[in-house]
């Protein structure tokens, strides 16, 4: 199967790209994901190998701020069992798992963010679902072009 390409948002002030850089193994699990369309790219179209666009936001510069890897595949999302989790769902049982993560690994970080302005404003992005008026999927599928067009934007 082809590589493929995503873009993830976390609000860096709950997990930012450095500390999953700083996390053991630069890898962590993509838990708390509520939303079906977002777990669902995650269990059923996430594999090992797909490069991530990694978006900070809900910050001063919201945008695009480096690159991870999946490197583990969808598995269970234990949040959802926890009641003392932030991410806990009660509809969720070990029989009924509702919501599903993977691990992704830190690759690079950009010399400089790619702000969503500035992704708004290039002409070759004008299609980038992230840029769509009213998407606000916190994980959604990036077309190769978008992808590269980012990551030469934020490391040039």
């Amino acid at each position: 199967m082809a590589k493929q390409y995503w873009l993830m948002k976390s609000e860096p002030h709950v997990f930012s790209l450095e500390d999953l850089k700083n996390a053991p193994n630069s890898t962590t699990h993509w838990d708390g994901v509520r939303n079906y369309q977002a777990r669902n790219f995650m269990r059923d179209q996430m594999k090992i190998g797909d490069l991530v666009l990694y978006y900070h936001s809900n910050c001063d510069e919201i945008g695009v701020v480096g690159v991870a890897e999946v490197c583990k595949e969808s598995y269970p999302d234990h949040t959802a069992l926890d009641p003392d989790s932030h991410y806990f769902d009660p509809k969720s049982s070990q029989e009924n798992q509702r919501w599903f993560m993977v691990d992704i690994k830190w690759e690079q970080a950009f010399k400089r963010t790619v702000t969503l302005q500035e992704m708004k404003a290039t002409p070759e992005l004008e299609s980038m679902r992230v840029i769509q008026r009213g998407m606000r999927l916190s994980v959604q599928p990036v077309e190769k072009v978008h992808f590269d067009k980012v990551v030469e934007m934020g490391t040039a």
